[in-house]
């Protein structure tokens, strides 16, 4: 089928690559021309795992293309994709939908005949409905349908995720949408994809309502955590003893730092705008939001309780900026709040990152950027695991306890054992290990 993608980021470049991989031809584009220029050199916007060889292999074999040129693109395409930004806006957390309404404008009035009009942006309830009153206001050719088909990709397994798919969710009022749609995705039927088709609203809702309940599974460890080093018990053993329940399985049960990312923190604002605009509360959302800002503003606190209370004068070393491994993403990270309170309380930081460090330098530009974590911990009087990249697993502990001016490793990600750590010299702090709580409890009959 003839496909057009309009949207170059994190979803419009990884669905595109993949819709050309199943035999689709595909034409991305966006406006941003040294961005097409790049990518038709070879060089990825973004850093995921998989994606240029990608991108290259059907490149290669005549089924991706890029441009510029959005009339071009959607000429003769059956289905157009809409994956532009949808960020928070500025001052009120409703998502911000002034490129895919632009998006829609422009190829409306480009339009030469009917084709289905999808978003995988990730929009409110109800944007699909103003997207067909637009077509409608700019005069797009009779026809033309309004399908929603969010992505649920994850940062770092994007590429797996979309071709293994848990499920396909597809909200369409027409049968011809379906019927288009559902040939995009046939290549993924004999892997047995499940594909769900239902109003556009309800696949609209479904997109917020699945990151806000994994935001809070997030939060709700991270709460149990707490609760753990105040009693003497461990998030860890807890976390595998409810997620083997299968009704509540394993996944997003890692006690941290908090979420970040482009999804989790927008989404749960978009989605307590829109019940909100609703007259309805939603009232669990809520506190996972203020759960997690509170959770993230306080991880410079326990590097201070590790330090003895003061921070002024100490270094301090943050292995890890990016909010979660195997991407470059760092938007909302944890790390940024971090570093920033550490610095406002005297500290001076060095940072870490194996992919990171492009984008966190405009974010972090106050802090000293090492070649390794070895460089990073040079001199420090604590070293901070802040984002679990698999190169930080297989530390030389000893060697770091060498090479650090105190011991204290505080372990936000609990990638570590108490014991290892000890051995080697270091003093071992992480989240939600009740070791020292049980000495102090007692029960009492």
């Amino acid at each position: 089928m003839r496909l057009a993608m309009i949207g170059t980021g994190y979803v419009g470049l990884v669905s595109g690559a993949c819709f050309a991989d199943f035999g689709h031809q595909v034409t991305c584009v966006d406006k941003d021309e040294g961005k097409i220029a790049a990518i038709q050199a070879g060089q990825m916007p973004i850093w995921e795992p998989g994606l240029e060889a990608l991108v290259k292999a059907n490149t290669t074999r005549g089924r991706l293309d890029f441009s510029t040129d959005l009339a071009a693109a959607i000429d003769g395409a059956e289905a157009i994709f809409i994956a532009v930004g949808t960020p928070a806006r500025r001052g009120d957390g409703h998502a911000d939908l002034t490129y895919v309404f632009a998006a829609v404008r422009e190829l409306a009035r480009a339009l030469k005949g009917p084709a289905v009009i999808v978003t995988k942006s990730t929009v409110p309830v109800g944007t699909g409905d103003r997207i067909a009153e637009i077509l409608a206001e700019e005069g797009a050719p009779e026809g033309c349908s309004v399908a929603s088909n969010p992505e649920f990709l994850r940062e770092g397994a994007a590429i797996r995720d979309f071709k293994i798919p848990d499920r396909i969710i597809v909200g369409a009022e027409d049968e011809r949408a379906r019927e288009v749609m559902r040939e995009i995705y046939r290549p993924l039927f004999l892997n047995q994809a499940p594909i769900l088709f239902t109003s556009r609203r309800t696949a609209e809702l479904t997109k917020y309502a699945a990151n806000a309940f994994l935001a809070t599974k997030i939060s709700f460890i991270n709460e149990i955590a707490d609760l753990c080093e105040a009693v003497g018990a461990d998030v860890q053993q807890v976390a595998r003893g409810i997620g083997l329940d299968n009704r509540i399985g394993a996944k997003f049960l890692h006690a941290g730092p908090g979420y970040g990312g482009s999804c989790f923190p927008k989404d749960t604002l978009a989605l307590l705008k829109t019940a909100e605009g609703a007259g309805v509360e939603q009232r669990i959302v809520a506190t996972v939001v203020r759960v997690n800002d509170e959770r993230k503003a306080a991880m410079a606190d326990r590097v201070a309780a590790a330090l003895g209370g003061s921070l002024d004068g100490k270094r301090v070393a943050v292995l890890g900026l990016t909010f979660k491994p195997n991407t470059d993403d760092m938007r909302e990270a944890p790390s940024i709040p971090l570093v920033e309170r550490l610095a406002a309380g005297g500290a001076s930081i060095a940072v870490f990152d194996p992919v990171g460090a492009e984008l966190a330098r405009p974010l972090l530009p106050a802090v000293d950027y090492a070649a390794d974590a070895y460089a990073a911990a040079e001199g420090a009087d604590a070293l901070v695991i802040v984002t679990e990249w698999d190169e930080f697993r297989a530390l030389d502990l000893a060697r770091l306890a060498r090479l650090m001016r105190g011991k204290a490793l505080v372990d936000l990600r609990n990638i570590y054992d108490r014991g290892e750590a000890v051995r080697a010299g270091l003093e071992h702090h992480g989240i939600g290990r009740g070791e020292a709580a049980t000495a102090r409890m007692r029960i009492r009959g």
